[in-house]
C-alpha cells in the first residue's frame, strides 16, 4: 500500500486514558523515550517541517497525538523515561500508555526509537518486551546515526545486536533526521505492515 504522506492531517491530542477513542482504523504507532527524536522522524517522514513540536527539552510532548493519512491513524505516543516528571504526571502517563495499547486498537506496527548512540534504556527494554510481549509487529529506528562517524557506526551496530538479542528478529533502520537517511526505508516498513 503506498500512502501520499503530504495529505497527512493533524486529527486530535488526548491527555488521559478516558479521553481516548476507539480504534476504527489501522494504526501505526510511534513509541520511544523522551528526547530521542520522535517529532523530528514523524516530520521528516510526512515532510513537513512543524507537524509534531520538536523541542530540546525533553518530555514535551505528553498527550497521543493523532494524525491520519487516507484510511490510515498515526499515533505519536508520549516519551518515556524523562525523570523530572511528578509522580501524578508519571502515573497519567502509565494509564494513559496502558490504555492505548490494551484498548482493542488495530495496531499493525509499532515504530520503536532508539538513541543509535547509547545501549537502551531498562525502559527502552522493559517496552520492547511489552510490545513483543502484547505481539505487535514492530520495528526499531535507531536515531541520530549522522551524529557517529562510520567507525563508531560499526561498533555501535555489533553492540547493539548484544543489547538487544533479547529482542529477537526485528527491522532495524539507521535513521537522521538532519539527512533524511532511513526515512524512506521507515516508510517502506510502514507500507509492508500495512
Amino acid at each position: 500500500m503506498i500512502l501520499n504522506y503530504g495529505s497527512v492531517k493533524y486529527e486530535a491530542s488526548y491527555g488521559t486514558a478516558g479521553q481516548l477513542p476507539l480504534s476504527e482504523l489501522p494504526e501505526i504507532a510511534f513509541s520511544g523515550r523522551s528526547n530521542v527524536g520522535k517529532s523530528s522522524l514523524i516530520n521528516k517522514f510526512f515532510g513537513r517541517k512543524n507537524l509534531a513540536k520538536v523541542s530540546s527539552v525533553p518530555g514535551k510532548t505528553t498527550t497521543v497525538n493523532f494524525f491520519r493519512v487516507e484510511n490510515i491513524r498515526f499515533a505519536d505516543l508520549p516519551g518515556y523515561g524523562y525523570a523530572k516528571r511528578s509522580d501524578a504526571e508519571k502515573k497519567r502517563w502509565a494509564e494513559l500508555m496502558e490504555s492505548y495499547f490494551r484498548t482493542d486498537r488495530n495496531i499493525k506496527l509499532v515504530v520503536q526509537l532508539l538513541d543509535m548512540r547509547h545501549p537502551p534504556s531498562q525502559d527502552d527494554i522493559t517496552m520492547i518486551n511489552f510490545i513483543k510481549a502484547a505481539a505487535y509487529p514492530f520495528i526499531i529506528v535507531f536515531t541520530k546515526c549522522d551524529k557517529l562517524n562510520k567507525t563508531q557506526r560499526q561498533q555501535r551496530r555489533a553492540e547493539i545486536a548484544q543489547e538487544l538479542s533479547f529482542a529477537g528478529e526485528f527491522t532495524a533502520v539507521e535513521f537522521s533526521a538532519l539527512t533524511g537517511e532511513g526515512c524512506e526505508n521507515v516508510r517502506k516498513a510502514v507500507e509492508e505492515y500495512l
